[in-house]
């Protein structure tokens, strides 16, 4: 009978919330509250997309057919350095966001083919530019 009893208060134990028992928290912790990372002041201000202009292209093989995974890679005219790079899915498109109000220079890669390169010009009020790219064999030096 003493096991029936004990099982019982383990049983009831089990079934009473845990509300029942409340966890106490300290008094120099501070409360839990959602930070927002724009509280901090020297945080940078979120940045928009919204007036972002969008490069959208397909790339071709010398033969007209699409070329997927070829790589893109998009600079400011007059740098060096790329700063966007990506690839073109299994239909050979791509679409790309930058800021506006510059010129890029985006140049298409893909091995075996000579690499090509055009002008964006991301200054013109229409948001978007549509490029295709027909990629030729690169030739081969003796």
């Amino acid at each position: 009978m003493h096991v029936r009893w004990v099982v019982a208060l383990w049983a009831a134990a089990l079934l009473v919330p845990s509300a029942a028992f409340p966890i106490p928290i300290p008094q120099d912790a501070p409360a839990s509250q959602p930070q927002s990372s724009s509280s901090s002041k020297n945080s940078k201000p979120k940045y928009s997309h919204a007036n972002d202009f969008l490069i959208r292209g397909t790339v071709f093989t010398e033969k007209a057919l699409s070329f997927p995974d070829v790589q893109l890679r998009i600079r400011r005219s007059g740098e060096k350095k790329f700063r966007w790079e990506d690839r073109t899915n299994s239909r050979g498109e791509f679409a790309i966001r930058v800021p506006q109000g510059t010129q890029y220079e985006m140049v298409v890669h893909a091995k075996g083919f000579a690499d090509q390169a055009k002008t964006i010009d991301a200054r013109s009020g229409s948001g978007e530019n549509n490029v295709v790219f027909r990629m030729e064999p690169a030739k081969r030096g003796r």
